[in-house]
């Protein structure tokens, strides 16, 4: 279980740093910067997140984010499934119209005009006033009680306007399967102890997925907690073409 210790280390710090990177996941911040023609540290942010996406699916959403972290401490002290997942497509009701925002904003603007890293941060500090700690704050407790009310990663499943990015760069290597990370399963070893499904922080039914021999799901966030929990090996990471 090194490989998961390591995992909710990174995820703690992240989270730890999220008042100082809270603006660079911000997408307020990408919509005001459009309207005045600049590229925000967010935009670019963002734009990392789907080129990487490409190689490494929803790697960042495992291993990294920040309100990932937040999410992971919340199940600590609520263990609740996500139902099904049937509201996922809510990210996307948030997402399609943000996307259009800013191109709209871009063109009232004249186009771009400048790149602007650390928009509207502090020497790249975002949190620095009360205003800020009020806005982060927000966002935080928005995320969770969005978790203890409604189950594990709730917020990766239904609000979260960065998902949308890495699914769909996600949904492009499976598409064309050239070399990427991904899992896979060799379902004859499989013996349905569905350990798997418990631990996984996505409240996936990964069982299923090794039965069908299909690894692939887009809410699948490749932490590899199915991988090290498996009693039988069944499920590996891979990066080989598939």
């Amino acid at each position: 279980m090194k490989r998961q210790r390591i995992r909710s280390t990174l995820l703690i710090i992240s989270f730890l740093l999220f008042p100082l990177v809270l603006y660079y996941f911000s997408p307020y911040l990408i919509v005001m910067g459009a309207s005045e023609g600049v590229i925000t540290g967010s935009f670019i942010v963002f734009g990392i997140m789907f080129l990487t996406s490409l190689f490494l699916g929803r790697g960042f959403c495992g291993w990294i984010c920040p309100a990932g972290g937040l999410q992971e401490c919340c199940s600590m002290a609520v263990d609740k499934k996500v139902k099904g997942g049937k509201l996922n497509w809510i990210k996307y009701l948030i997402w399609t119209p943000w996307i259009i925002l800013i191109i709209m904003m871009f063109i009232s603007a004249g186009g771009i005009k400048k790149i602007g890293f650390f928009y509207q941060t502090y020497y790249g500090i975002s949190v620095i006033n009360v205003q800020a700690y009020a806005i982060y704050y927000f966002v935080v407790g928005g995320i969770a009680l969005l978790s203890l009310s409604v189950g594990k990663r709730a917020f990766c499943h239904y609000g979260c306007w960065m998902a949308p990015f890495m699914i769909i760069g996600s949904k492009i290597k499976n598409k064309f399967k050239y070399p990427s990370l991904h899992l896979k399963a060799d379902e004859k070893k499989c013996i349905d102890c569905k350990l798997c499904n418990k631990k996984c922080p996505m409240s996936l039914e990964v069982s299923s997925m090794v039965q069908k021999g299909d690894m692939h799901n887009s809410e699948c966030i490749l932490c590899g907690q199915c991988v090290d929990t498996c009693p039988k090996n069944v499920i590996k990471y891979s990066f080989i073409k598939k």
